[in-house]
């Protein structure tokens, strides 16, 4: 889950980035929550995948490139009603959501023209279930329009749950649903997009 928050953050950071206004100053950013999206995968009992997203998130990047990202806890959407419950409940340990910071170089990204995109490499930090985590990665990034950026995962992005720091309580997760395994690997994709204003 980790690297799943860590993308939405980390996205946002080069997407405000990316996206400033042709005389060099940039707006805030807002991500479009329509259009954006954040999914992560899971395999149970070895043999069955399922994908599973959060359908509320926000998050603004400002002037001078500072980046919050918040990702509602409480949305997470499994497809099964008592598992998202259940998640929220032992999984996310009651809390709402999950926050992530960063400070982006927007001159970096100042000359990405309309139509053109780059890969980037972002650091921040997320704040999850009240612990600091490091985050660290690759994004792709396309400047769809003078006021509009589309941030996405450059490949493949896993995370562990250890790292996430939620895997005690995917165990009990398990014995709930009288698992024989849960994966404590997760493939994480995102798609975000922001808008300027």
């Amino acid at each position: 889950m980790t690297n799943l928050f860590k993308t939405a953050a980390l996205v946002g950071f080069v997407m405000s980035a990316g996206a400033a206004w042709a005389d060099g100053h940039a707006a805030q950013w807002t991500l479009d929550e329509e259009i954006s999206n954040v999914s992560f995968g899971s395999i149970k009992n070895d043999a069955v995948g399922e994908s599973h997203s959060f359908e509320s998130l926000s998050g603004t990047v400002d002037a001078d490139g500072n980046v919050s990202v918040i990702l509602d806890l409480t949305s997470v959407q499994t497809n099964i009603d008592i598992r998202n419950e259940r998640m929220g409940e032992h999984v996310f340990a009651g809390a709402a959501s999950a926050e992530l910071t960063a400070t982006v170089d927007m001159e970096a990204m100042n000359a990405l023209a309309v139509g053109e995109a780059t890969t980037m490499e972002v650091d921040g930090t997320l704040l999850l279930l009240g612990g600091d985590l490091p985050l660290y990665v690759n994004m792709f990034v396309l400047r769809t329009s003078e006021d509009q950026v589309l941030v996405t995962t450059d490949g493949m992005l896993f995370v562990t749950t250890e790292e996430a720091g939620v895997d005690a309580g995917v165990s009990i997760l398990q014995e709930l649903a009288g698992l024989d395994s849960i994966t404590r690997v997760f493939p994480v994709s995102m798609r975000l997009m922001f808008n300027a204003g």
